[in-house]
């Protein structure tokens, strides 16, 4: 076996595989850009050596395989394992480390040409009969040629980046407008992501399922595969939520999918892991899409229900072991849930959030009351969320026997998944956890955009959220009261029992008994009491941990004035603790006025200005392109949303931008 190893990647998976080696022995050498320095890597923390390799920007450094052979030469390494991302995909990349006699974890290099570029692999899967997704497979020169292909294949379209994966260089184009703004989009987004500026086109299949297949094969010639992920919740393209088995699949279907990935890698003789992707139709027809020659971002899933870690076997096969184990000893075993933690705003179109994480406490790993959790994460309390790369946070996977069991224990864990410093997206996966549909089983890749049109604004309470919030309230008033009676000498004023609690604009009068930890609530007006158990909270801190009567729950808690500001999943609310006095003065008050940002163009997210659309004194419509940001690699058009005259820029192309900093103003 390997005595070392260099991991040419950062962040979450490099802990991951750092993990893996720890287990079979062999040491670690990771290698870091200046925005992952020492103080700032988890990853460099663990390894056993590092080696820094440049810039922050990847295509000066985790994209220089230069660099990453000169790591292992000087350390002494004799293998690299890519992860995912980078020179994953990169068969010169894995071509050179042949040369070089440093072993790659990870396909043969004709197999990553011969499936790795996208173009490519539709070619070589017609050739070998594979059903595919209509399209032209060719390379595009220019716009203008993007159009004309789109209007042959008839909208809506999807453009991808030849080299793609994880969601960049993807945009969906519903008429010859999209094509024309989008194309230069897609184009460039590929160039700064992969280097490799390279764009197909093909048929967008409406209400489709993305669901692939795990493969894993040996240099002996033995290929399996290890089921199915189901991976429809996306957004922008970008996967948001996995799970493995898919809910769609009868035996039959997955058979045929199964066997046809297995053929499809034995045609290359692929000999590593790696995943053919499939758009599946409702009634179960499927098409093959692509097959990314590479370990996936959602791999924990499948290692969940088969108890196989895929990142040693990938270690083993490059190793030259055979495979220990034939398709008929593979069997699914209960079922996981991955959620992807990203450093977004859910409350602005999920558009990139960076910054640092000021806390960080994730929840407990391990087995828990029907369900086992497990988290990925590359950072720590403290640890900055960059711009130069994916705003992964951490991967929330949990296991139950049933599907619905691990959707309960995903929504339960993520309660206990707490975050500050910037923008997370813990709330709308809670709403997705919580919804009928997601439960029903029957999504599709549109389910956000059917399901949160408008874009995500959390939900409302329901009826037991608010009898939480309601006592959480009541007894974090009740400490902070009693706090407040203790520093002033002499006070023998009694312990107030009677207030009003306002969740959002309902009141609801509440009477208090009991102890601190353990309190009864009672609302006189609807003739019942329910009782709260505190486990964990004391003031000041962020999260409280209880039990309403004997149900365990985890909610956010923020001081605020006359009251908190409490969430709990993806309701959040305003809980004001008055006197009955007080509650009567409250309704007096006039509700505060939000500012009118009608007549400006705020900058949605910190970033780089990548293009100045307009000009002061312009004549501006509804809709159209004001300018375009950057961040996390991503391209992002900014439209107009109201008729005007520019009257005023104030910024340029290669400016660089705080979230709500104005860009542009209107007359």
């Amino acid at each position: 076996m390997f005595k070392k190893l260099l991991i040419a990647n950062r962040g979450e998976i490099a802990v991951r595989v750092i993990k893996t080696c720890r287990r079979l022995g062999i040491k670690t050498v990771v290698v870091y850009s200046d925005a992952d320095a020492d103080a700032d890597s988890l990853a460099v923390e663990m390894a056993d050596e590092t080696v820094h390799i440049g810039p922050a920007p990847a295509n000066q450094s985790y994209l220089v395989a230069d660099k990453i052979i000169a790591a292992c030469k000087s350390t002494g390494a004799e293998a690299v394992h890519p992860g995912f991302g980078f020179l994953s995909e990169n068969a010169g990349f894995a071509q050179r480390c042949a040369d070089e006699g440093v072993v790659f974890i990870g396909p043969n290099p004709g197999a990553i040409q011969a499936m790795g570029d996208k173009i490519e692999s539709k070619k070589f899967a017609e050739k070998a009969g594979v059903s595919c997704v209509p399209g032209h497979i060719g390379e595009i020169a220019d716009t203008a040629h993007a159009v004309t292909i789109s209007e042959q294949v008839g909208y809506p379209v999807m453009m991808k980046a030849s080299a793609g994966g994880g969601g960049k260089g993807i945009r969906v184009a519903w008429n010859r407008q999209d094509v024309e703004e989008g194309f230069p989009a897609v184009r460039a987004e590929a160039k700064a992501s992969f280097g490799d500026d390279r764009i197909f086109i093909e048929k967008f299949i409406e209400s489709p399922r993305h669901i692939e297949i795990q493969v894993l094969g040996d240099k002996h010639g033995n290929v399996v595969h290890l089921f199915e992920r189901e991976c429809s919740i996306q957004r922008r393209n970008q996967k948001v939520i996995e799970e493995a088995p898919s809910p769609l699949l009868d035996e039959a279907t997955r058979a045929a999918m199964g066997a046809q990935a297995v053929a499809l890698a034995k045609a290359v003789n692929y000999d590593s892991a790696g995943t053919v992707e499939f758009v599946a139709g409702q009634d179960r027809g499927f098409y093959f899409l692509e097959m990314n020659t590479r370990l996936q971002v959602e791999h924990p899933v499948t290692e969940l229900i088969t108890g196989l870690d895929l990142v040693e076997q990938m270690i083993r096969s490059a190793w030259g072991e055979k495979l220990s184990f034939k398709q008929d000893d593979l069997k699914i075993n209960g079922w996981a849930i991955e959620s992807r933690i990203y450093a977004e705003d859910p409350y602005r179109k999920f558009l990139p959030s960076i910054g640092r994480l000021v806390r960080y406490d994730p929840p407990a790993e391990g087995q828990q009351a029907g369900y086992t959790v497990r988290n990925d994460a590359g950072v720590r309390e403290g640890d900055e969320i960059s711009m130069y790369y994916d705003p992964m946070i951490s991967k929330l996977c949990t296991w139950a026997p049933t599907r619905l069991e691990a959707i309960d224990g995903m929504g339960r864990t993520l309660e206990d998944f707490h975050i500050e410093g910037l923008g997370q997206n813990i709330p709308f996966l809670a709403a997705v956890m919580d919804q009928a549909r997601f439960r029903s089983g029957k999504i599709s890749t549109n389910y956000i955009k059917d399901e949160f049109a408008d874009g995500f604004k959390g939900v409302e309470p329901t009826s037991e959220q608010i009898d939480v919030m309601t006592a959480v309230g009541a007894a974090m008033q009740r400490v902070y009261a009693a706090r407040a009676r203790s520093t002033d000498a002499g006070l023998s004023n009694p312990v107030r029992t009677e207030w009003v609690v306002a969740v959002g604009h309902a009141k609801r009068r509440v009477k208090l008994s009991g102890e601190d930890r353990r309190l009864s609530v009672e609302l006189p007006d609807e003739g019942r009491t329910f009782h709260l158990e505190t486990l964990d909270w004391r003031p000041g801190k962020p999260v409280f941990l209880g039990k309403l009567d004997g149900k365990p729950f985890t909610v956010q808690v923020t001081p605020a004035a006359e009251g908190f500001t409490i969430r709990h999943r993806a309701a959040k609310a305003k809980v004001l603790v008055l006197t009955p006095r007080s509650a009567e003065l409250h309704d007096k008050l006039p509700e505060k006025q939000a500012a009118d940002t009608s007549k400006l163009v705020l900058s949605p997210m910190p970033g780089l200005v990548v293009s100045m659309d307009v000009v002061q004194g312009q004549q501006v419509r509804e809709g159209e392109v004001v300018c375009v940001l950057e961040a996390m690699k991503m391209q992002n058009i900014i439209r107009a949303e109201r008729d005007g005259v520019v009257k005023a820029v104030n910024a340029k192309g290669g400016d660089p931008v705080a979230a709500d900093e104005v860009l542009v103003e209107f007359a």
